[in-house]
């Protein structure tokens, strides 16, 4: 099992000594809540700290549990329970049902509750009330503890326990620790309690918790008006700068105001865009005031480009430091290691220059148009594109015009040209279309049909595909949502296909669809007991009848499974387990098993050992003769439900997850320089946009 902790702890650098042992700085000692596996040590810990006496015991699945009792006294230590699946209730690692299971459990993240945020001085913020201190010594240390304590004959939970048993146990645990940070719960982790404690954090983050900094916060003065305004509208005594169309250059800590409009940094030779993120169709009250960095304004670009967000709260550093930005940026050496800091506040800007001995920061208004006025014409424009592709209204096409494009397609899958033929003369299941196109690979979309257009939409990705500068490659899975209340309705999967198929003819050459393990009319393709593939199958005859059914089926039938291209490898679910040439790859529709396990596999954890594992993608690299962490992306299998791309996921150098059908806005990988660049968009009401703009 891989660790999903493993390089992504740091350690918190401002301690303090509270009996002997090292907390962070600004906890206070009534925040502490410490848990772990049995056997971690959390009895010993609360006796030494002299917290509280006696375990207690929180149901994370009962929705109020951050109101228990059991929570009322603190530091102490608790037992957490878990949801699994197949179990209405809670269970612990030690219950019985979890000991003598015959499989390894299913833990569903997703029924964790979380405390709701608040920054009402009036309401508790039940995010920042606990800090939970995730005790988590090695597997092998546990194992010796309780092996020793289980002849003294008091702990029944160590009976019958093997070393793989506490293993499960410990990765239980770290999941759940990292869920909960992801969650914004306070969360930290230690190995021993002689030994520090370590954050949770991404390479380049540098937005260190409150608790975890030894720096105090501005207190305002009193004395003056702009004291109690600061104090009562929680404003920081920050200069205002005023951006202009002349260049000035910034010496200072400044405050850009979130205006609508665009600014641009210019340090030495690198230009910097930022622009307000205001998606189309939304109401004003619901946009989060964030801001985009790109490296130019993407239509002007000869090239499709990635771009940086800035959310509401973030700080992020600006220099060669910041890996994420240099793999977007590729800065210039005018840039230092940490030039400057960016910090968003409620959406205004706060810049703080780190590097006075480096080139000096700049900036300009870049055009004095409102972000809302521009939308106007490069999205405008991309929307007239969509409909000159697809039609003046997004909804289902006749069941004539439909039959007629999904036979083009097939027509154009028969004879792709970067596809070579099988032995028996048929379309090879490996895609390798021209490295030198830029790739843009999108995860599951799973009938969000607004994702998809706001896909389209953005990044003036139509004009790239057009230009022959772009290429776009679906992970299959397009079809039948995951919303629970709409796993039965197949109308949006019908359009989602639509728009592919004409997207497809339109593009032939430039868009392409891999296979998943929703592409099919299986009887045994079920969602939360739902026959998903049936269900679509009676639709589509319904609406279209058996010709066109046979012609979906076909479609199934030809779709290539693996994109390979000289730097990067992408499928729908998975690598195979066993050793794999690229002649095979091409038949793989001979070779069943190998099918089941790339449509259907997924990542190894606590609960899916059956899963594959680094060695698994190291192997499927060199068999398809590519340099070593040359980017693997698939999809198919979320690891959590915050977030929609997963980089180095597994701690698998290289190995990517992306996921594109999330309500909030879809997700895509954008390949440049050989590195794999995630880009998020806001979740946009475009069929409806669309539908209603006149001719």
């Amino acid at each position: 099992m891989i660790d999903p902790l493993k390089k992504h702890l740091v350690p918190i650098e401002d301690l303090q000594d509270i009996r002997g042992v090292q907390l962070p700085v600004r906890l206070n000692f009534v925040q502490l809540v410490v848990t772990g596996p049995p056997g971690a040590g959390k009895t010993h810990y609360i006796n030494h700290i002299h917290g509280w006496p006696n375990e207690g015991y929180v149901d994370l699945t009962r929705k109020g549990w951050w109101k228990d009792q059991t929570l009322t006294y603190r530091p102490r230590e608790v037992h957490l329970g878990f949801p699994f699946k197949g179990f209405s209730e809670a269970i612990t690692v030690f219950d019985k049902e979890w000991l003598e299971s015959e499989e390894p459990l299913f833990l569903e993240l997703h029924r964790i509750q979380i405390p709701p945020a608040s920054n009402n001085i009036f309401q508790t913020n039940w995010r920042t009330r606990y800090i939970f201190e995730f005790l988590l010594p090695d597997p092998e240390i546990i194992f010796r503890r309780r092996m020793e304590r289980h002849k003294e004959g008091y702990f029944p939970v160590d009976k019958n326990l093997t070393l793989e048993m506490v293993r499960r146990q410990l990765d239980i645990y770290r999941e759940v620790a990292l869920y909960m940070h992801m969650a914004q719960m306070q969360v930290y982790v230690r190995e021993e309690i002689s030994k520090p404690p370590m954050r949770i954090a991404e390479k380049n983050d540098v937005n260190v918790p409150k608790w975890a900094r030894a720096d105090s916060e501005h207190k305002p003065d009193l004395k003056t008006l702009f004291g109690w305004k600061s104090l009562l509208l929680r404003q920081e005594a920050i200069e205002w700068f005023t951006v202009t169309d002349q260049l000035q250059v910034l010496k200072n800590e400044c405050r850009i105001p979130h205006d609508g409009k665009t600014f641009e940094m210019i340090i030495g030779e690198q230009r910097l865009v930022f622009h307000p993120e205001i998606p189309i169709g939304v109401k004003k009250k619901n946009i989060k005031k964030n801001w985009l960095i790109s490296p130019s304004k993407a239509c002007a670009a000869n090239t499709i480009n990635g771009f940086a967000r800035i959310t509401v709260g973030e700080k992020v550093l600006i220099g060669t430091d910041n890996l994420q930005y240099e793999e977007i940026f590729h800065f210039s050496k005018s840039v230092a290691r940490r030039h400057l800091a960016v910090t968003n506040i409620k959406g205004d800007l706060k810049i703080t220059p780190l590097d006075d001995d480096k080139t000096a920061i700049q900036i300009v208004r870049s055009e004095d148009q409102d972000i809302r006025e521009r939308i106007g014409t490069n999205r405008y424009n991309a929307i007239l594109g969509i409909r000159a592709i697809y039609g003046d209204s997004i909804i289902m096409l006749p069941p004539v015009e439909a039959l007629a494009s999904i036979e083009e397609v097939n027509a154009i899958l028969r004879d792709e040209p970067c596809r070579e033929k099988t032995d028996s003369g048929e379309p090879g299941a490996l895609l390798e279309p021209p490295d030198d196109l830029r790739l843009v690979i999108v995860g599951d979309l799973h009938a969000q049909v607004d994702n998809f257009l706001v896909i389209l939409n953005e990044n003036c990705l139509l004009s790239h595909l057009d230009a022959n500068r772009a290429c776009l490659v679906i992970l299959g899975d397009a079809i039948h949502s995951e919303i629970p209340k709409e796993m039965e309705n197949m109308d949006s999967s019908i359009l989602m296909m639509d728009l592919i198929f004409k997207l497809k003819c339109h593009f032939p050459e430039n868009v392409f669809y891999i296979r998943g393990n929703h592409d099919s009319f299986d009887s045994a393709l079920s969602k939360s007991g739902v026959s998903q593939g049936i269900l679509m199958r009676k639709r589509l005859k319904e609406l279209r009848g058996d010709e066109y059914v046979e012609e979906m089926q076909k479609f199934y039938d030809l779709l290539p499974m693996v994109m390979k291209t000289d730097s990067c490898v992408a499928c729908h679910a998975a690598p195979p387990r066993k050793r794999i040439s690229r002649k095979k790859l091409i038949n793989l529709r001979s070779y069943p098993e190998i099918c089941h396990e790339i449509l259907s596999n997924r990542l190894m954890r606590s609960h899916y050992l059956a899963g594959y594992e680094k060695r698994d993608v190291k192997q499927f690299r060199k068999s398809l003769k590519l340099p070593k962490q040359a980017p693997f992306v698939v999809g198919h299998t979320p690891l959590d439900p915050f977030n929609s791309f997963w980089k180095n996921a597994g701690n698998i150098k290289g190995h990517h997850i992306i996921y594109s059908g999330r309500e909030e806005g879809p997700s895509l990988f954008l390949q440049i320089r050989k590195k794999m660049i995630p880009l998020t968009y806001p979740a946009e009401p475009l069929t409806k946009i669309i539908n209603e703009i006149k001719q």
